[in-house]
């Protein structure tokens, strides 16, 4: 039986600058045990950011063509290189404590960095699935990219210790060689401080591919970034994904997932940052259904 309670939040669209904001206020609240683990979902309105390991020329647009486009650009602290995130892409923000999950085998109670990147690999891959999308790892990478055959590639021996900070799961990204029938779906670049996460995942919904042109995407050129729209042919209700995303967190971590409806009812209290979600994002209780996954 679960024995961890994950709190979701569903936002709406948040520029890059107030999640920032949000989630080092999450951070300092669960390093101080004010608050349990919390997943926030939601979207980012035009930016690319830049990982630690990132190199300025994988911004490849020009500072006027996107000002003309409307893309902000960030620096920041989690691994990897560099990413876009905008409309039709789901980034979800896990603010967890790992010492309160458990290594599979049991024989350690702290989740390591390569097994919470891991997990979250499997979190997007199980919710593809849900759509009908096979999707697989692929050796040396980080992230979840399109399965166009019939085995799947597990990522293993070429894991190096990452540290604290899990900057180096990424650092051969650009190196590695090319399949030809892989396309990226979603990418992971996290940042942990005292055993405590932060950045996370953006998995590429109903995500305009064309930003994509704007970077050399995590610095890979071989292979193209994908959307679940592009894969199916036709787009997905965002709402319908979170909940899948939600149960997987579930399954994968051992954990209850709770759904709550602001950050005002998470915290308690107003956290000083003025978020507010869209009206048309629905809850999942029905019927006396709370949704526990």
């Amino acid at each position: 039986m679960a024995n961890v309670l994950i709190s979701l939040v569903q936002l709406g669209t948040v520029d890059y600058a107030t999640g920032l904001r949000l989630q080092r206020q999450l951070v300092d609240l669960r390093k101080e045990e004010k608050i349990g683990d919390v997943l926030v979902l939601l979207e980012h309105s035009p930016v690319i950011t830049l990982g630690r390991n990132a190199k300025a020329a994988n911004v490849i647009a020009s500072p006027e063509l996107l000002a003309q486009r409307g893309v902000e650009v960030f620096e920041c602290d989690r691994g990897g290189d560099v990413t876009f995130h905008g409309p039709g892409q789901i980034v979800g923000y896990p603010i967890f404590d790992l010492r309160g999950f458990a290594t599979p085998d049991g024989k350690r109670k702290t989740l390591g960095v390569i097994e919470f990147v891991r997990r979250l690999e499997e979190v997007l891959i199980r919710t593809c699935t849900d759509f009908a999308i096979p999707t697989k790892r692929v050796p040396g990478l980080t992230g979840v990219w399109t399965d166009a055959g019939s085995n799947d590639v597990q990522v293993g021996s070429r894991d190096a210790h990452v540290g604290t900070a899990a900057s180096a799961v990424q650092r051969s990204e650009a190196s590695q060689p090319a399949y030809a029938a892989e396309a990226k779906l979603a990418a992971i670049g996290v940042h942990i401080s005292r055993f405590v996460t932060s950045h996370g995942f953006a998995l590429n919904v109903n995500t305009d591919l064309s930003y994509f042109n704007l970077i050399v995407p995590c610095g890979i050129t071989a292979k193209p970034v994908t959307s679940i729209q592009q894969e199916l042919g036709k787009p997905l209700d965002l709402n319908a994904v979170a909940e899948s995303i939600s149960r997987n967190f579930g399954t994968v971590f051992s954990s209850q997932m709770l759904w709550v409806d602001t950050l005002d009812a998470l915290l308690g209290r107003t956290v000083g940052v003025p978020l507010q979600r869209p009206d048309e994002v629905r809850r999942l209780h029905k019927e006396g259904d709370i949704r526990w996954a």
